[in-house]
């Protein structure tokens, strides 16, 4: 009758020393380990187990930590599938924390190895072992459980005290000492961002205006909407420190003072779409009462929705009354109109004919003005324009155009010379009140 094949096991005897006291001597502490190892494997030698004759000491290390040379060699070797079954001498030789000791047992178990510790009577290779190992990690993972509530509880007293608990800080601060401490270029963003969502109620134009203007996070980044209503949530620019939804008084000084955060919040509570309709109804057409068609007649400013989207026209007061086709150009998108005759303006500030038109017909109203104040103002209104509100735009463009012809061969764009010249008056007004 043949025999059962035995499957050899490869066993690895890992022994540590807390201390280097005696490692010197010729017959050590580590060497007492190694050797009641060996003899319990060849006691076992009948159930296929074989001495894996790579030696595994840690001398003189804590067994509170996983940084350990012998160990690290290990599971390295564990994880290159060399060894089967791993011996101590006691299980505090492999680890004293129950935690290390659980992460060391998810090793050995995804390698299909087993554990023994030949003092004491530990043996994952049977089910009595492998019971008592299901008992011990019941306790690592309640030590876990412990520690992670411990912290939480001082997360949370360390917030109500108003503490910065680390982590990014908002736009606007810097940490020093462990403490938010307010950055004074930044902190001038974040209040010139919360002024200005009040003024346009507007997230998307506003992170436009930041990216013309080259603000950034701390880290550089582009400053997108969604970056803007975190910022107009963020409680710690008036001075709190939030835990979960509740907030206390922070350590911190406020950057935002109470009545620009309940103005800017205010808008907040309307819905975006609501917002998003208010601002494009507060935005003036532009070229009201100064587009006229190919027939002389007006063109009036119009909307329409098409999937929740606003879209506006100017429309022909001959295909008003008369319907389509009475007009060879009925109706044109109101940006495209605009923007064209925008362009054509901002053109007319750089010409130096212009100019010199614009100064003489000022001159005539202030003797005081010379061509080179003329030049300087309308030169400075060009790179401005894009930082004026919409209604400031339409005021000027009102101040600055006659009137608007618009065929089927282009668009003719005629200018008010005084109004030119009440600009540049304007203009260099302001000049000399900044300077």
């Amino acid at each position: 009758m043949n025999k059962p094949v035995v499957r050899k096991l490869r066993c690895a005897v890992y022994t540590r020393k807390s201390s280097e006291e005696g490692l010197e001597q010729e017959f050590n502490s580590l060497h007492a380990q190694r050797e009641a190892c060996e003899s319990y494997i060849a006691s076992q030698r009948s159930e296929g187990w074989v001495l894996v004759r790579d030696q595994y000491d840690d001398g003189g290390v804590s067994g509170g930590t996983l940084e350990r040379p012998g160990l690290k060699r290990l599971l390295a070797d564990i994880e290159d599938g060399l060894v089967d079954v791993v011996v101590v001498y006691k299980i505090d030789r492999l680890s004293r924390s129950l935690m290390d000791f659980s992460k060391l047992v998810e090793v050995f178990d995804r390698n299909g190895v087993t554990f023994v510790s030949v003092t004491q009577s530990f043996n994952t290779t049977t089910s009595m072992g492998r019971l008592t190992l299901n008992i011990l990690l019941s306790f690592a993972q309640f030590e876990r459980e412990v520690t992670a509530e411990r912290i939480r509880d001082k997360v949370k007293a360390s917030r109500m005290k108003g503490m910065w608990m680390g982590g990014c800080p908002p736009l606007g601060y810097e940490v020093k000492a462990r403490k938010l401490v307010e950055n004074p270029a930044d902190a001038a963003h974040v209040r010139w961002v919360f002024a200005r969502f009040i003024e346009i109620g507007s997230g998307t134009v506003l992170a436009r205006e930041l990216a013309e203007r080259g603000v950034t996070t701390s880290r550089g980044h582009r400053i997108d909407k969604k970056f803007i209503y975190r910022m107009l949530n963020n409680r710690v620019y008036i001075g709190e420190a939030v835990h979960k939804g509740t907030s206390y008084p922070g350590e911190h000084s406020a950057i935002i003072d109470r009545e620009l955060w309940d103005g800017a919040h205010a808008i907040l509570t309307e819905s975006p779409r609501k917002r998003a309709a208010r601002t494009r109804a507060d935005t003036p057409a532009l070229l009201r009462g100064l587009l006229h068609g190919p027939d002389g007649a007006a063109f009036s400013p119009t909307h329409t929705r098409k999937g929740g989207r606003l879209y506006r026209y100017y429309v022909s007061q001959t295909v008003l009354k008369h319907g389509a086709g009475s007009c060879p150009v009925g109706r044109v998108p109101a940006g495209e109109i605009e923007g064209a005759v925008i362009d054509q303006m901002r053109i007319v500030f750089r010409q130096p004919e212009i100019v010199a038109g614009t100064w003489k017909a000022a001159r005539d109203k202030d003797a005081g003005i010379n061509e080179a104040e003329t030049y300087a103002a309308l030169t400075r209104l060009d790179p401005l324009w894009n930082e004026m509100f919409p209604a400031e735009q339409a005021r000027i463009v009102a101040l600055l155009v006659e009137r608007v012809d618009i065929g089927t061969d282009g668009l003719n764009v005629r200018l008010r010379t005084d109004g030119l010249a009440a600009l540049t008056r304007e203009m260099r007004a302001e000049v000399g009140a900044a300077a």
